[in-house]
Formats: C-alpha cells, structure tokens, sequence
C-alpha cells in the first residue's frame, strides 16, 4: 500500500483550511485517510505559528514506514527542520516568455540608440573645441 503524507481541503468557498493526513495513494484528494498529523490555514500570514501545526513525531514515523511527502508538505517539513533541504533545479521558470524577450530587445535596441545619439554630440563638441 503506497502512503502519501499531503493536504486534504476542508473550509468553504473561497476560504481554505488544510488538514495534513497520511493516506493510502488510492484515496481521493478529501477522502478517506489513516491518521491526521497537522492542520495548515494559508490564510493567516506566513510569521504566525498557526499557520502551519504538525505533530512532528507522527510524521517522522510515518516517513519511517515509507510514507512520500507531497511537494508542498516537503517544503514544510524542510522549514519545520524535520527533513533536510532537497535541491530544486527548473531552469525553464525563470526564463521570460516571447513577448517578455520581445520587449526587453526592443529596449535594449533604444537604448544603444540613445547612447549614439548622446555620443554623436559629444564627439563633435570635442573637435569643434579643438579647432
């Protein structure tokens, strides 16, 4: 049986409130799960202690039995100081689309354009002051 350690969705419309649970795979994403280990409320701010509560023990026996975090309880766990930091490498989403590329060429274009414009002035204020 493959165990998932991840968020089931409970609040109402428009207001989420997480429970973290350890659950069979199989199970729908609000279904039935084995044990709740912690709550999560996204909207309290990120420096209160009630945002994020975990029993730390449970998880770290669940993770012994073999239980896989989800990507989103990793990073909790990892700010918790329960898992150490795993290495993250997307190199495509930092990059900007067309449109964005697009644009800053035609800035750079502009702005080589000013830079000759303000040098030709200058080159031929420095050799009318020669002569």
């Amino acid at each position: 049986m493959a165990m998932k350690i991840r968020l089931a969705r409970g609040g109402s419309k428009k207001r989420p409130f997480y429970r973290i649970v350890a659950a069979d795979s199989r199970m729908p994403r609000d279904g039935r799960f084995i044990e709740k280990l912690g709550t999560y409320n996204p909207l309290l701010p990120k420096d209160s202690e009630e945002r994020v509560k975990m029993n730390i023990e449970r998880i770290q026996y669940w993770l012994d039995q073999g239980a896989q975090p989800t990507d989103r309880i990793a990073r909790m766990l990892e700010a918790a100081g329960a898992k150490e930091k795993a290495e993250r490498n997307n190199p495509q989403k930092g990059t900007p689309g067309k449109k964005a590329q697009e644009r800053a060429e035609e800035k750079a274009a502009k702005a080589a354009e000013a830079a000759e414009a303000a040098a030709a002035p200058a080159e031929e204020e420095a050799a009318a002051a020669e002569e």
